[in-house]
């Protein structure tokens, strides 16, 4: 798991998918990372085991070199899930996170109500209520990899 030690939410994603990889008969290890060299370092070591794949969790790290994450992924042949589907349009392999267009459609309704006198202060935190799950065809085949028809039926989106 790519997480950003600098980003508390990094450790908090790491524990959430940590407390269930044991009944998925899987095991989770953390690449700590906070900069270009340390994903390059980290990911190239990590490759070095049989048999992984990479989760990234979001971060502004993961955002800011994630043309170094999915190029790093190809050339290690590591299937990788990412929190957004921009991450597909440059070769990642498959996103599951927030929809967030939704989420912006629904800040609009904030801003109304801000607009309209209320205080922000007194406005509930919303989490996101809309998720979606995005596959790219082109780098599963380029990893040699067999999407199960079951997956693929319930993605959102499919990149072919």
């Amino acid at each position: 798991m790519l997480r950003d030690t600098d980003n508390p939410a990094g450790s908090a994603q790491f524990g959430a998918i940590q407390s269930v990889a044991p009944s998925l008969g899987v095991a989770v290890s953390p690449i700590n990372t906070t900069n270009a060299a340390d994903i390059e370092r980290s990911v190239g070591t990590f490759a070095s085991a049989a048999n992984g794949g990479l989760i990234v969790t979001g971060s502004a790290t993961a955002t800011v070199h994630r043309k170094l994450i999915i190029a790093l992924a190809a050339r290690y042949k590591l299937p990788a899930i990412y929190t957004a589907r921009f991450h597909l349009s440059l070769g990642g392999l498959i996103s599951y996170g927030p929809d967030y267009l939704d989420q912006f459609r629904r800040a609009a309704g904030y801003i109304d109500r801000i607009l309209k006198g209320e205080k922000p202060g007194d406005l509930p935190v919303q989490a996101p209520t809309k998720y979606e799950l995005v596959i790219n065809l082109k780098t599963a085949k380029a990893l040699g990899l067999d999407v199960p028809a079951t997956l693929l039926a319930r993605a959102d989106e499919v990149i072919e």
